[in-house]
């Protein structure tokens, strides 16, 4: 705020302390006054806390006065206001103000008394309306630009003040050291507050344990970054020695505790998230017996470091390694390389040098997280299994993502990948399962298509000639969200590769198989059956066809195969898929530039990140899918009787015309039939289409801009937010 209004609330403040000041002083003289005269003394009605016996205990204030007889106030009388308070302020607060009496004989009894408490909730709500106006404005106004306007017209009301600020903060003014109080500060730590600034003999005591601190020097009228490695002697700078901070053990070998000394040891190079540092490891002699201890890579780890190299040259910092991984899953797009960046501008903001290797880091990165997924695995935790789908499974889904191509000339290399297998299965094994339903079956080249509409998937599709080497992933995911299964794509979306995944998902029981193309991949998987015994099993699955892509394929198939006509389906959409390839192609912009291995492992473990978040929300998903539903099966069965009152059938009948429609949707008329039956029967069909799409499009509002409203009038916000 400005400095009028500062001064006016000062001198508002003054006014309440004058008041409570007189009033004290006027209730002295009064209970002096009844103690003296207890005979003449009457009480006054309009004042119930001045009719008090004399003998009564009274609160006695000492005040200071002059030779004249004038109060001494506590505070000079410059910084209270001359002139009587304002009108308005006699009116917040309700006091009259009246001046100190100079005799008793100018008293005036029916003065209000004022306590403590009182003055502090006037003082506060004075403050409050004063100070806190512009933010009462703000939380009262419910339209969101006037809300907008007044946050901007308060930046740019104090954006000058900021920069006045920003720039008094730049002068490095001769300042005493806050620790010692002696000598000159020469050096400034922002880790240090609340005391940042510290002479030179300080700065050494304090931060040679603490080598992480960011500080600057003071010695040049300027603020200059240091490395910890620099230190101020005698307003010089001048090169040191910095320990990496480890926990080290109290003796070495049978001598004396104070024959061991701690000396530098080994160059190592650690990365934090605020850079890099050059340091020296620590090393312990033993002056007697010349017994030696140096830290080796399990005294790394334990002290929260991971190795970068075998020799354990450079070492990061296991922060660096959870840091990344969280913003690869906010970000997935970013590459390693651009996270390095920012810790390289980092390194050089803080005063230091040196630049963080990429490959180093991602092999160090992969090899920490396989440790992680071994500790997992003795902890019996899997990451691809739901825990709400045992023992038994409602639903997969599975479909292609070709955002998951990865190019021939990216970078190859012979390592085989941390994770193969884990998740994305051997490319092998699917190699062979492809060629065996291949030779044991005999497929017919062309388009598979759906009701004139929908393209399938070609069995025949061969291995692309273009500039890529896999094509994609095929996914498997349960009706939870959670990623099960996975495998590369070389030949297009083929049906072996979603029948391969049905095999690797057959050794649980699984209700439901939901595909995009389940129309046309259930007769290709009855065809292979009989070539293939050992997959008979398969079919005690059923065929889902996923809802939402259900609406672009013949209306009779959707009758026929989508999922929302399946009884035991409930509210499950096979559309669960499109989720996951939501987040897992935007890691496509990565993965296609890596070697082989490299992907795999990336993908493996992005996977497991997102099947962790899922887990973690799984008890309130569960909750708010058990009350949505419950609320639309109730909104659902009235929606039943109130048709079934108005069309005036029962049940019985309700039930023919589902069995009639089944039967329509079974029957395999021509379209192409030029006769005049079969194109009315085909009008009919188009029609009964459009209008059960309209119904069901429809039935919860007349147009997207235009919600339907609640029972109270109010325009319905889940649906506007997409949660109905």
């Amino acid at each position: 705020m400005s400095d009028p209004e500062m001064d006016r609330l000062l001198n508002e403040m003054s006014d309440l302390v004058d008041q409570a000041e007189h009033q004290a002083h006027l209730q002295q003289l009064i209970g002096m006054h009844q103690e003296a005269e207890p005979s003449t003394s009457q009480p006054s009605t309009s004042n119930p806390s001045t009719s008090r016996p004399s003998n009564s205990k009274q609160d006695v204030r000492w005040i200071k006065r002059d030779s004249e007889g004038n109060i001494i106030y506590g505070r000079p009388r410059s910084s209270r206001k001359q002139a009587g308070p304002s009108h308005s302020q006699s009116r917040k607060t309700g006091v009259s103000h009246v001046r100190a009496p100079e005799t008793s004989a100018e008293m005036t009894i029916d003065f209000p008394s004022v306590t403590a408490e009182s003055f502090l909730q006037e003082l506060k709500r004075s403050l409050g309306e004063d100070i806190h106006e512009d933010e009462m404005a703000l939380q009262a106004s419910a339209d969101w630009s006037t809300r907008k306007s007044l946050i901007s017209g308060w930046w740019e009301k104090e954006r000058p003040r900021l920069v006045n600020t920003m720039v008094a903060r730049q002068h490095a003014a001769t300042r005493i050291c806050q620790h010692c109080g002696n000598g000159p500060a020469v050096i400034r730590c922002c880790d240090c507050r609340p005391h940042p600034f510290l002479c030179g003999q300080c700065d050494v005591r304090v931060h040679q344990g603490q080598v992480f601190h960011n500080r600057d020097s003071m010695t040049l009228a300027f603020f200059h970054p240091l490395p910890p490695t620099t230190c101020v002697v005698e307003r010089v700078l001048t090169q040191c020695e910095r320990l990496v901070p480890l926990e080290m053990p109290e003796t070495i070998c049978g001598c004396l505790q104070v024959s061991s000394s701690v000396i530098a040891g080994q160059s190592i190079v650690v990365v934090t998230m605020n850079g890099r540092y050059d340091l020296r490891l620590p090393q312990i002699i033993c002056k007697a017996c010349e017994a030696t201890w140096s830290p080796g890579v399990d005294d790394l780890i334990r002290n929260d470091y991971w190795p970068a190299t075998s020799h354990y040259s450079t070492v990061y910092a296991t922060d660096v390694l959870f840091s990344f991984e969280e913003l690869k899953m906010a970000a997935p797009g970013m590459s390693s390389q651009a996270f390095l960046r920012m810790l390289d501008q980092r390194t050089v903001r803080f005063g230091r040098s040196g630049n963080i290797t990429a490959d180093s880091f991602r092999k160090s990165f992969l090899e920490w997280e396989a440790v992680r997924f071994e500790v997992d695995k003795l902890c019996q935790e899997d990451h691809f299994d739901c825990p709400a789908c045992n023992p038994d499974m409602l639903a997969v889904s599975v479909d292609g993502n070709r955002k998951h191509y990865r190019f021939k000339s990216a970078a190859r290399s012979e390592e085989k990948a941390i994770f193969d297998g884990v998740f994305i299965a051997n490319d092998d094994d699917v190699a062979k399962f492809v060629d065996y339903v291949h030779t044991s079956t005999s497929h017919v080249s062309g388009r598979g298509v759906c009701g004139g509409q929908w393209s399938a998937a070609r069995e025949t599709s061969q291995k692309s000639s273009g500039k890529t080497d896999e094509e994609g992933l095929e996914l498997a995911v349960c009706r939870h969200g959670v990623l099960l299964r996975a495998l590369n794509m070389f030949r297009g979306e083929i049906f072996a590769y979603p029948l391969y995944l049905q095999k690797q998902m057959a050794c649980k029981p699984v209700t439901f198989f939901a595909m995009d193309v389940a129309c046309k991949y259930w007769p290709y998987l009855q065809r292979v059956r009989e070539k293939c015994p050992e997959l008979q099993d398969l079919l005690t699955m059923r065929p889902f066809l996923s809802v939402f892509h259900a609406k672009a394929h013949d209306f009779k198939c959707e009758v026929k195969w989508s999922g929302a006509y399946q009884e035991g389906a409930g509210s499950t959409l096979g559309e669960e898929v499109e989720q996951c390839n939501a987040f897992l192609s935007r890691i496509a912009v990565t993965t296609k530039h890596m070697s082989k291995a490299g992907r795999i492992d990336m993908l493996t473990i992005m996977a497991m990140r997102w099947n962790q978040q899922k887990f973690d929300n799984l008890a309130s998903t569960l909750a708010r899918r058990h009350r949505k539903a419950k609320i639309a099966l109730q909104c659902q069965l009235h929606n039943l009787e109130a048709m079934k009152t108005v069309m005036d059938i029962s049940d019985s009948q309700l039930e023919r015309w589902i069995f009639d429609v089944n039967e329509w949707a079974e029957a395999t008329t021509s379209p192409n039939d030029a006769d005049v039956a079969a194109v009315a029967s085909r009008i009919e069909e188009l029609v009964a289409s459009v209008k059960r799409r309209s119904q069901r499009l429809y039935k919860d509002s007349d147009g997207c801009k235009n919600p339907p409203k609640d029972q109270g009038g109010k325009k319905n916000r889940k649906f506007c937010s997409g949660e109905v």
